[in-house]
């Protein structure tokens, strides 16, 4: 592991949690010298839903030096597919016999990088056979790497991260996002914050939805659902909550996989209680 403590995932002498890491790190504080320097930026799925240059570059970058050090890998990254839920699935779907694949969210939180607001993240993991075992996610803003290997923990530099301790709604922060489905996601979200608004200490709507994963796993956040994400957003992030001590599945609480798109992740603690405030607001998404 990064910390020394554990032998990482290899392939010859290259560990993979390395060149994730690597990569990550890089990406990231490319991202950063270009704030406040997008020349263009364009929509996809919605008007809300951006693209600039930088997220392309991001991918491009992330790309050639995975692909420098595993040429023989697959790569599933978001600018590579066609905007909307059915593409992402079916993208997905293509892929998913692949031993290694390498799942990418250039930037996570697009709309706040164009804003100038520090909450936006990279976003990159590793599955073998269609099980995640390497999870990195990249804060450039704070420069907090959280890293995840499966079976051997997660960390955040160095330092084991744990889930939080809240036991009951009431007492826990939680967080969700605004999808850019505005006709569908969106309305589904919208029902489980108004029903779930009363019932935690605070929601929070900050706008990466690897970010606050990698926040539940650090225990800042006690859970976090969100309705249409796609592989990307999630497969680094649910590694990070899993090696923390937290739970992931979808919001019907059936098991997290690759192709799970309505997330719910938590301590693990206040799991049930969410699930359950979302299925009676018919916040599920199903």
């Amino acid at each position: 592991m990064v910390n020394g403590e554990a032998e990482p995932f290899v392939i010859g002498s290259k560990s993979f949690t390395a060149v994730a890491i690597n990569t990550a790190a890089k990406a990231g504080q490319w991202i950063k010298t270009k704030l406040g320097d997008i020349n263009r930026i364009d929509t996809k799925f919605s008007s809300q839903d951006l693209v600039t240059e930088v997220d392309k570059g991001s991918e491009k970058l992330i790309r050639n030096l995975i692909m420098t050090h595993f040429p023989n890998h697959s790569i599933l990254g978001e600018e590579g597919v066609e905007p909307g839920p059915e593409a992402s699935a079916k993208a997905l779907q293509a892929m998913s016999d692949e031993e290694y694949l390498w799942i990418v969210d250039p930037i996570d939180g697009t709309t706040n990088f164009v804003h100038g607001f520090p909450f936006y993240s990279v976003s990159i993991a590793l599955a073998h056979k269609g099980e995640v075992i390497v999870g990195v996610v990249y804060d450039p803003s704070r420069d907090e790497l959280f890293v995840a290997e499966k079976g051997k923990g997660a960390y955040m530099h160095g330092k084991k991260t744990e889930v939080s301790t809240e036991e009951r709604l009431e007492v826990s922060l939680v967080a969700t996002g605004f999808p850019a489905d505005r006709q569908g996601a969106l309305v589904v979200n919208l029902k489980g914050v108004q029903a779930l608004s009363p019932k935690v200490r605070n929601l929070r709507v900050a706008g990466s939805a690897a970010l606050h994963l990698a926040y539940v796993a650090a225990g800042r956040l006690s859970g976090f659902w969100e309705i249409g994400l796609n592989s990307w957003d999630i497969a680094a992030g649910a590694l990070l909550i899993q090696e923390s001590g937290g739970q992931v599945t979808d919001t019907e609480g059936k098991p997290y996989s690759l192709a799970v798109r309505n997330i719910l992740a938590t301590n693990g603690k206040i799991h049930e209680e969410l699930q359950q405030e979302l299925a009676a607001a018919d916040a599920t998404g199903f």
